[in-house]
């Protein structure tokens, strides 16, 4: 009789009661916590990224003296498209957009092939005080102004003969690897260490466990960290502008440099080639942004 009566308790207390169903959907029911008022806020701040993109529109439109007769928001009339013209040949477009593409591609590539394996070094050896300095050493890397080293970076890739493309994409490659780890590491101990361990069982090295098992996992990862050097390189112009030495190597931002002058400046001309420079890596982005934002929530979240 006991034990029947503490069965039968048990299961009382086990079987939900009139209208737990309903209030467990209500209390995970996130749209009723939804704070309008909030998040319409939110969109309208987010609409203002417009304005400067339709203030460098209507610029890159007009002419000289329509820009000068305004306060620059017009939209011009007539509309002039020789601007677009005039950029693409004072700035030797094609040339140096093949330039900028080649030390992109190139900076992208070697960046996810060894950030990613040096991330994973560590992320795996976080335990083993050797690994554990070298991270922070990466970390720490994190602090130092590019100004400082700006100068013996010059002297140094001079004599090493990497005044060049070859010589940015390996300063890309080493100044973003810092980052780029940080943003690995936290990804990759995410990953369950079995997984691993298991292709190990099978005779796999170590070397074949990266290139098979975790770099494939590593998808979301190798796109945020490869449309963020994207960025960086396609847009940078501080490191072109004091390590290149050749006329024909400069890059987009370089070329775009034409038209700053000493005591005015051809603002529709140089707008122009701003709109034209900034085509190519707005399409990329528009394709991948999925990818950027899932894998830095992803890396930060696990």
């Amino acid at each position: 009789m006991t034990t029947a009566t503490t069965i039968l308790a048990e299961a009382e207390a086990t079987t939900p009661r009139p209208g737990w169903r309903a209030r467990r959907a209500a209390d995970n029911d996130d749209t009723r916590k939804t704070n309008w008022w909030a998040t319409a806020l939110i969109a309208v701040c987010s609409l203002t990224v417009l304005v400067p993109l339709y203030l460098a529109v209507a610029v890159a439109l007009k002419t000289p003296e329509q820009l000068a007769a305004g306060n620059g928001f017009e939209w011009p009339n007539p509309i002039r498209w020789e601007n677009f013209a005039d950029a693409w040949a004072r700035t030797a477009f094609p040339q140096a957009l093949l330039n900028t593409a080649l030390i992109t591609v190139g900076a992208v590539v070697f960046t996810l092939l060894t950030s990613s394996v040096v991330a994973y070094a560590l992320a795996r050896n976080s335990h083993r005080p050797f690994f554990k300095g070298v991270f922070f050493y990466f970390l720490a890397a994190l602090f130092i102004p590019f100004p400082i080293i700006m100068l013996p970076l010059v002297k140094q890739t001079s004599l090493l003969g990497l005044d060049n493309q070859v010589g940015m994409i390996v300063l890309y490659t080493i100044f973003g690897i810092s980052l780029n780890v940080f943003i690995y590491s936290a990804y990759i101990r995410s990953i369950p260490i079995e997984l691993e361990e298991a292709a190990r069982v099978d005779g796999a090295s170590t070397w074949r466990v990266f290139w098979q098992i975790v770099f494939p996992l590593l998808t979301p990862m190798n796109a945020t960290v490869g449309i963020l050097t994207c960025v960086w390189a396609w847009n940078d112009f501080i490191m072109p502008l004091v390590v290149l030495t050749d006329p024909g190597a400069r890059t987009i931002p370089l070329a775009q440099y034409v038209f700053q002058g000493q005591y005015n400046t051809d603002y529709t001309t140089a707008f122009a080639s701003y709109l034209m420079a900034m085509a190519p890596l707005l399409i990329v982005y528009i394709f991948s942004q999925r990818w950027v934002i899932s894998g830095v929530t992803r890396g930060s979240i696990k």
